[in-house]
């Protein structure tokens, strides 16, 4: 059992909670204190569906860790309730990084941030914001809301289409209204009205998460899906980032996530893996993609020679 601690931060007003696990050994450390890894889940994720395994893994390897849930969601506060905001979503990020930073003991200028699947674009868009981040791992990624647009739009046709629309217009008008939002699941089965709906993904995700789950998502969320392209920031990136892409992923179109490494020349570290979307979470696929994530993270964070000139870049 890796030891771990309740941490919360304000986030525009917004209490974001978390938790906070401290560094498991020394091998990371040097003068200025440990690096520390940032942690968020994607699409309506909370911290305690399938990131404690990740979050021990680095812990134990010498890294603090800060896993947190967005404003809506999970533990943290904010209403309504489950309202999706990526505008929102990033600027926890950003009041998360700066949180991290001021921890005692932690080197505030190799803090690095893990995102996966939703979460997997916002790191590359607050690293892009954020030039002072030391690293990036983003794995299974959602690079091109208009790609993932489209993807559903390839498997499930006009009419599916055309029901998430009306859905958004729906929790659209409930908002103008001052009215609780309009919410749809996050995931059904095949023919359901939700923001997922391939059986890889329903049972995926029900897989990783807790009983108490909430299974929706403010349907007003999916209007606006087109327009975020986080993966059109990678060449704006200054920093070493590991992109984990699922060429087996029916959520998240993983010809979006390579075109995207595409863009960042060499800083980018690009690694396939022939599983679905929600694969990487468990067994195997969780097996490989955090011993890559670890492999990368000692890479980019390690301690400085006083020597080294990198260390005055």
């Amino acid at each position: 059992m890796v030891d771990r601690e309740d941490f919360e931060f304000d986030s525009r007003g917004s209490t974001c909670r978390a938790w906070f696990y401290p560094a498991q050994n020394e091998s990371m450390e040097a003068p200025a204190g440990v690096p520390a890894i940032v942690m968020a889940h994607g699409l309506g994720g909370t911290r305690d569906a399938g990131l404690e395994p990740y979050a021990a893994t680095f812990a134990n390897a010498g890294f603090a860790v800060l896993v947190f849930d967005y404003r809506y969601f999970g533990a943290s506060g904010g209403r309504p309730r489950q309202l999706l905001s990526v505008s929102a979503q990033l600027a926890d990020w950003a009041a998360a990084i700066a949180a991290v930073r001021e921890i005692a003991g932690v080197d505030a200028d190799r803090v690095a941030l893990w995102g996966t699947s939703f979460s997997g674009g916002h790191v590359i868009a607050a690293g892009a914001a954020d030039k002072r981040v030391a690293a990036i791992s983003a794995q299974g990624p959602m690079m091109d809301g208009r790609a993932a647009v489209f993807n559903v739009l390839r498997r499930h046709g006009l009419r599916h289409m055309l029901r998430l629309i009306v859905a958004g217009l729906r929790d659209s008008l409930a908002d103008l209204a001052g009215a609780e939002p309009y919410r749809i699941p996050l995931v059904a089965r095949t023919g359901g009205l939700a923001a997922m709906t391939t059986e890889d993904a329903y049972e995926g995700y029900r897989a990783i998460a807790p009983a108490d789950w909430r299974n929706e998502m403010s349907a007003r969320t999916l209007l606006t899906l087109a327009l975020y392209r986080p993966g059109r920031k990678v060449g704006r990136l200054r920093c070493p980032t590991l992109i984990q892409i699922c060429d087996q992923d029916t959520v998240a179109p993983p010809a979006a996530a390579t075109a995207a490494a595409a863009r960042g020349g060499d800083r980018i570290i690009e690694r396939h893996y022939r599983i679905g979307h929600f694969d990487i979470y468990r067994g195997a696929g969780f097996r490989q993609s955090s011993s890559d994530q670890l492999t990368f993270f000692r890479r980019a964070l390690a301690p400085r020679r006083r020597d080294d000139p990198a260390a005055d870049a």
